[in-house]
């Protein structure tokens, strides 16, 4: 019978430096380097995909660290930071069976012991687009809180979903920018059998809303059959993916656009080549986004980017 091991909850910063000290000589390599840590940043509320996070991470470090902190910075005046769903608990006992040694899981006032503190990672330019747009000072307020994670824990890696495709493009900019000595891995959108992306947010969703909202996955999913078949440029991959999701009077596209994978902005309506083609849309009264990557090129591939 295996007994599983409760992670360690720390909820400061000093203690969980401490304990990180203590585990990285505890679990030093043959060659004399210490154990590899590897993070998985999260708001708590754990689903599938991040489950896959922490699985991916376990097979590649020594140590394995969650955060679960709700980061007031990321939230604008009006949205759901209150109502964000928190559920430690359940997250703790998930967490258990998959072996994470350390759950770091700060207060508000131990990330930010000035109230939000004066010093700010900017996001720059993309971060005002797309869901910069819709939400603004979000980007800034993830950004700030991704480095701060990274300053305290000190991660050989950093665990990230590619369902939230801005954020990691404006993170590995970050890290590449500030010269941070981190690696950053991208791990595969998880999705529900029915295709939708894995969400938090998914839990707030109507049963017709969950039905409606699949058309998200589909319209991707058209777009990147047009793509495969080497028949479609930016402008008609997106006509083929807009078609199918207007067909769903519950979905309100909020955009839909093809961007470049290496600079995030938009393309041309004739753009051949790699691209990415992101979405997102209000369901009822919950905000959903996905994306899927696009070789937007004139000879057809055999394959099409599975949804």
């Amino acid at each position: 019978m295996t007994v599983l091991t409760r992670p360690e909850l720390i909820g400061t910063i000093t203690e969980l430096r401490a304990a990180l000290d203590r585990d990285r000589a505890a679990t030093r390599r043959a060659d004399g380097t210490p154990g590899r840590v590897v993070l998985v940043p999260t708001m708590g509320a754990l689903h599938a995909g991040h489950l896959s996070l922490v699985r991916r991470a376990r097979s590649r470090g020594e140590i394995v660290v969650v955060s679960i902190f709700v980061n007031p910075l990321q939230f604008g005046a009006g949205e759901d930071l209150d109502a964000y769903p928190r559920t430690l608990d359940a997250d703790v006992a998930l967490l258990t069976e998959l072996g994470v040694d350390v759950v770091f899981v700060p207060t508000a006032d131990e990330m930010y012991p000035a109230g939000g503190g004066l010093t700010r990672v900017v996001a720059g330019p993309v971060g005002s687009l797309l869901e910069g747009a819709a939400r603004p000072g979000h980007f800034d307020g993830m950004l700030t809180v991704v480095s701060k994670l990274i300053n305290i824990v000190g991660p050989d890696t950093v665990m990230f979903g590619q369902k939230d495709a801005q954020q990691v493009f404006l993170v590995q900019r970050m890290v590449a920018d500030l010269n941070l000595r981190v690696a950053i891995e991208v791990a595969p959108i998880v999705r529900e059998p029915s295709g939708l992306a894995l969400s938090s947010r998914n839990r707030y969703l109507e049963p017709s809303e969950a039905e409606a909202a699949v058309s998200l996955s589909e319209g991707l999913g058209a777009a990147s059959v047009a793509a495969a078949l080497g028949t479609a440029d930016a402008a008609a991959a997106t006509r083929t993916a807009r078609a199918i999701i207007a067909a769903r009077p519950l979905v309100k596209l909020d955009y839909l656009v093809v961007v470049h994978p290496e600079t995030f902005l938009p393309v041309e309506a004739q753009h051949r080549g790699p691209a990415r083609m992101l979405v997102a849309a209000l369901v009822g009264h919950t905000r959903l986004i996905d994306n899927v990557p696009l070789d937007l090129n004139p000879e057809p591939r055999a394959t099409a980017q599975k949804i």
